[in-house]
């Protein structure tokens, strides 16, 4: 009898994801969303289209599932109204179904003081408001334990998977087709990238260990570290291209003056320092847990990141 995981924001570029790799992997897949999933649903998945916010419904909706994803992703400029409600109901649902919790977190806990290597233990020194959000919701999980246990699985910025909505596609490849890249930061610097069926994975192993998790725990999932120049020539490699493309930044001081009018802007200029600080991450503790993960080859994962988006690929 196969188990059962329950994945909150089935239709979000994440949950997408996880669906299909949780399908993939022999899983029974409660998948909740709003809509109907897009595009073909694997055998064993079972859409739920119950409000996350009606815990109650939720837990007797999901009754059997040994494990709840959160996958859940408030739109960027509502964090500071929906991202810690909806961090809530996802507790509440996994511990009232006596679930592990698994939440898919990111580098901002660490701030612009971040060291260059992050590890499970390093000291979370937030200097924004996203980065003090994502505290108190890891902080929250931690306080549940042992009554909720949880697992917080921290990967740098997403590419790959279906869908738009991260840098890589709305600024960096949007215009490679014409030759040309934009690349946020200074390009020597490292910066840490998930591909996100690689990740998808790690959800999926980390899940299968669930006998072995007591409390609550934080991994890292390494994925890529690349320089914005490594970045640069791996795309260009990728979408089979015959010279260097032009590279061009992003108009910071514009971008933080129109912060007053713009929500959007405002909400990534707080963030650009992720771009200026060199950081990667240390998956010793993932990788000590569940073995060798999958990990495809960079130039594999942009070229199918690129077909994803429609763009041209090297043969």
């Amino acid at each position: 009898m196969s188990e059962t995981v329950l994945i909150l924001g089935a239709n979000g570029r994440l949950g997408r994801t996880l669906v299909d790799a949780f399908a993939a992997a022999g899983w029974s897949v409660l998948a909740q969303a709003r809509r109907p999933l897009a595009g073909p649903v694997p055998q064993g998945v079972r859409s739920l289209a119950v409000d996350v916010a009606d815990t109650a419904q939720l837990s007797t909706a999901a009754r059997g599932a040994s494990v709840v994803v959160n996958a859940l992703n408030p739109v960027y400029t509502e964090w500071e109204q929906h991202a810690e409600a909806l961090a809530r109901s996802a507790m509440d649902v996994a511990q009232a179904l006596g679930a592990l919790l698994l939440f898919p977190g990111n580098v901002y806990n660490y701030g612009e003081a971040m060291p260059p290597l992050l590890r499970p233990d390093t000291a979370e020194r937030p200097s924004a408001r996203k980065g003090q959000i994502r505290c108190l919701i890891e902080a929250a999980m931690r306080k549940r334990a042992p009554a909720l246990r949880s697992v917080v699985i921290r990967a740098g910025d997403f590419f790959g998977g279906p869908g738009r909505g991260a840098w890589m596609d709305l600024a960096i490849a949007k215009s490679l087709d014409q030759g040309k890249v934009v690349y946020p930061g200074p390009r020597d610097r490292a910066h840490a990238w998930a591909y996100l069926p690689d990740l998808a994975q790690a959800f999926v192993a980390v899940a299968q260990r669930q006998a072995d998790l007591r409390g609550h725990a934080v991994l890292h999932f390494a994925g890529h570290t690349l320089t914005g120049e490594q970045l640069v020539s791996a795309l260009a490699e990728a979408s089979g291209m015959q010279q260097a493309p032009r590279v061009g930044g992003m108009p910071w001081w514009l971008i933080r003056a129109g912060g007053a009018v713009v929500p959007m802007w405002r909400e990534l200029a707080e963030m650009a320092y992720l771009w200026k600080v060199p950081h990667a991450l240390d998956g010793t503790a993932l990788q000590a847990l569940v073995g060798e993960l999958p990990r495809t080859p960079l130039r594999q994962a942009l070229r199918e990141s690129l077909g994803e988006l429609g763009l041209r690929v090297a043969a």
